[in-house]
């Protein structure tokens, strides 16, 4: 019995050693990921100074690329940062404060575009889920008008947390490229052509692609999981539920922030469609044409 115990402690022991031993070589290869410097060209991108591209450049910011859902607290449309994912023992993120007062500061040209489309700080160290995958097909002179308006926002005196990792983040770090999206770009390749403004099927793919809408929902659009705490975000496609829906069905959900059926909509979606209600009718036509012009996939989750 005693000998039978014995190997029993043994293996325990050995499995016990195998965990730690896993442990360190995650912690060091994410470590090693999130500490690498990338030496990224970055192409030259025209920043206006006049009213109407600065203009351009907030109604960027504040409704259609999501700048504000990340970078402000809850409601605001100042950009001085803010808590945009807490969970708890995984990770905690806050948006950095992009306005003079905070890293606006010291950025240059170079370095907006750097951390906007290629996913780099000025350092060279990958920036932790900023969504450049989907920015990259911003075009430079909507680009350029989004830097434009960073430049002009006014100063606030506010300095946010650095992010606090647990062990599944690092574990996710060191085996998905998602949280350092800057390994999943293709950093030479030639942006898409941007269609005419318009309420057309390309101008809403265009919007739903730099409005970050498949961080949520998925590659697919049909639905994702989110973290333990959120509901799951919603199948897009005409297989999901937005089946049924007219586009006045669907500006009105994102103007009230209550869907057809008189539900309210969840977080984080309501906090974006607070984004969204920014947005012109137009601007919100156009998505949903896309929305519709998918095929109807299954719910992915």
């Amino acid at each position: 019995m005693r000998t039978v115990l014995k190997w029993v402690g043994r293996i325990l022991g050995g499995l016990v050693g195998l965990v730690v031993v896993a442990g360190i070589v995650v912690f060091a290869l994410a470590t090693s990921k999130l500490n690498k410097t990338h030496d990224i060209a970055v192409a030259e991108v025209p920043i206006p100074t006049d009213a109407a591209a600065i203009e351009r450049g907030e109604h960027l910011a504040t409704s259609i690329a999501g700048c504000v859902g990340c970078h402000a607290e809850h409601g605001e449309t100042d950009l001085a940062g803010g808590l945009f994912l807490d969970i708890p023992g995984f990770i905690t993120l806050y948006g950095p404060n992009l306005t003079p007062g905070g890293v606006g500061a010291a950025y240059t040209d170079e370095d907006w575009v750097r951390a906007i489309r290629h996913g780099v700080a000025p350092d060279g160290t990958a920036l932790i889920a900023m969504p450049s995958q989907h920015y990259y097909s911003m075009s430079d002179e909507d680009l350029g008008a989004l830097i434009a308006y960073l430049k002009t926002v006014p100063p606030v005196d506010n300095q946010t947390p650095e992010p606090q990792l647990g062990p599944p983040a690092y574990i996710a770090a060191a085996t998905s490229p998602d949280i350092l999206p800057v390994q999943i770009i293709d950093h030479d390749a030639p942006r898409p052509s941007v269609p005419e403004p318009g309420p057309t099927v390309e101008y809403g793919e265009y919007l739903v692609t730099i409005g970050t809408c498949r961080d949520c929902h998925g590659e697919e659009l049909n639905g994702d999981v989110l973290g333990p705490e959120d509901p799951p975000a919603s199948n897009l496609t005409p297989g999901g539920e937005l089946a049924g829906w007219s586009e006045e069905d669907y500006i009105q959900t994102i103007r009230t922030g209550v869907n057809p059926a008189g539900r309210e909509l969840q977080e984080p979606m309501a906090l974006v469609a607070e984004v969204m209600a920014r947005a012109t009718d137009e601007e919100l036509a156009a998505t949903f044409a896309y929305l519709q012009s998918l095929p109807a996939r299954e719910t992915d989750y």
